[in-house]
């Protein structure tokens, strides 16, 4: 996963979807995406695993807005948010569950 990213800040209404307690993974998908269906099972178990952290999908067609906004260029994209919603960490591609509880690391 890419490192710092800066500093934009998200929230529930922004990204429909609820903020975990101390981080949030948030997966940018499309429809037809194989590597998109392995993100979001790796994605689930890292949420499950990390007490705090929680897993928003958001689909990139019917979010084009916030596609722009954000920059994310192909799907799987995932951004990993602090407690307070800011974009600590980025990556585009299937990433690997150790890469991602690495990750997770610094927004906690």
């Amino acid at each position: 996963m890419r490192g710092r990213d800066d500093g934009e800040r998200l929230d529930a209404g922004r990204l429909g979807g609820e903020l975990g307690e101390r981080a949030t993974l948030v997966q940018f998908s499309s429809a037809f995406c194989a590597p998109c269906r392995a993100t979001r099972r790796v994605l689930k178990e890292v949420a499950a695993l990390v007490p705090g952290v929680a897993h928003v999908e958001i689909d990139a067609e019917a979010r084009l807005d916030l596609v722009r906004e954000l920059g994310v260029l192909r799907t799987p994209t995932v951004l990993v948010l602090d407690a307070d919603g800011r974009v600590v960490r980025r990556a585009a591609g299937q990433p690997r569950k150790a890469d991602v509880i690495a990750a997770l690391g610094e927004a906690l």
